[in-house]
């Protein structure tokens, strides 16, 4: 059964973004912190063509994430899109160059309404103006049987437990102190999550917790 799912870097006060983004910190001031376990492992060096280093068990999780064959669409929020706010600049086209990492739709939340923008490689941009419910049931649709993302940011993340939709979180939390910023589960509601698997290394702790929801 298809589900949606989520995981993100946060540090241990809770942030998965820093303060005052920007295209020199797309993730915010010291925000790529939350990142270096990832940078450190084997499996980023085989992505990356770098010179091989020993494999751990955070360079499996990262091959885990980076090869997930369930993943059929993605929801995002504005912010993890674009360095704008207000109408859009159409010349802006994401992050990531023009064959962005998702493969699949990708549905962006936004207040803004933008024609689909496709890219290299299979991704097409689709923005959302009608909120969290709509862009997962769209999500939904694209990615068929397979399952849905939510890439981020932070308040789309919160949007989608308060809405009961995120069925899987998937949290590596790093040893690293923001104090401000961005925090995925601040203003989330209250499931339940229940931890189905915990691998621990020295860079980091990844915890995947299955969400469960009161009944009204």
């Amino acid at each position: 059964m298809s589900i949606v799912k989520c995981d993100q870097s946060i540090s241990i006060d809770g942030f998965s973004a820093g303060p005052d983004q920007s295209e020199e910190n797309p993730i915010g001031v010291g925000g790529m912190r939350l990142h270096e376990w990832m940078f450190a492992t084997a499996a980023w060096a085989r992505m990356q063509s770098l010179p091989p280093v020993p494999e751990t068990p955070d360079s499996a999780v990262v091959d885990e994430l980076a090869n997930d064959p369930d993943v059929g669409a993605y929801v995002m929020g504005r912010n993890m899109f674009d360095k704008g706010r207000g109408e859009w600049d159409e010349s802006w086209k994401g992050w990531w160059g023009p064959d962005p990492p998702y493969h699949a739709p990708v549905f962006v939340l936004t207040h803004y309404p933008r024609e689909p923008v496709p890219m290299e490689g299979g991704t097409t941009f689709h923005f959302v103006t009608d909120g969290i419910e709509s862009a997962v049931r769209q999500a939904r649709e694209a990615a068929g049987a397979k399952d849905v993302q939510v890439a981020g940011g932070a308040h789309t993340i919160a949007q989608a437990i308060n809405a009961g939709l995120l069925d899987q979180l998937y949290l590596h939390i790093a040893p690293v102190l923001l104090g401000s910023g961005e925090r995925p589960l601040e203003k989330a509601g209250n499931p339940k999550l229940t931890p189905v698997s915990v691998i621990a290394s020295p860079t980091v702790t990844h915890v995947k917790y299955r969400l469960e929801y009161p009944k009204t």
